[in-house]
């Protein structure tokens, strides 16, 4: 929607100041002056209008390097966002390896107890 706004104020801008340019030069060609003070207010009306420019070319700039900033720190937090939670992932996952293998120890331990009680008790009945 920002984006938006941005092509209007563009738009109604260019036409500004191609509608100032086409109606000073009329107007300046119309009225009944000398060829020096035509000169002269055709000088004064491009230094008016490239001042004009300039401006909003100072404008847009900064604004676009208040976005690339913002643009930047979004995609710094971002990505700090990940690493964490990868970390908290990394973490987890290693948690879940350990319990495996505490449950595994605890297996192989019953499956051990359970053959030497059947060796005993089958020692016992021979």
């Amino acid at each position: 929607m920002a984006h938006d706004n941005d092509g209007l104020t563009s738009g109604l801008f260019i036409g500004f100041i191609a509608g100032s340019v086409i109606g000073a030069v009329t107007a300046l060609l119309l009225a009944p002056k000398s060829g020096e003070e035509l000169r002269k207010d055709l000088k004064s009306k491009s230094d008016e209008l490239r001042e004009a420019a300039q401006t909003q070319l100072r404008q847009a700039r900064e604004k676009a390097d208040g976005l690339v900033k913002d643009g930047r720190k979004r995609s710094e937090e971002i990505i700090s966002q990940a690493k964490r939670r990868a970390d908290v992932l990394l973490s987890d996952a290693e948690k879940a390896i350990d319990q495996a293998k505490g449950e595994g120890g605890k297996l192989k331990s019953a499956l051990k107890a359970g053959t030497d009680a059947f060796k005993e008790e089958r020692a016992k009945n021979s």
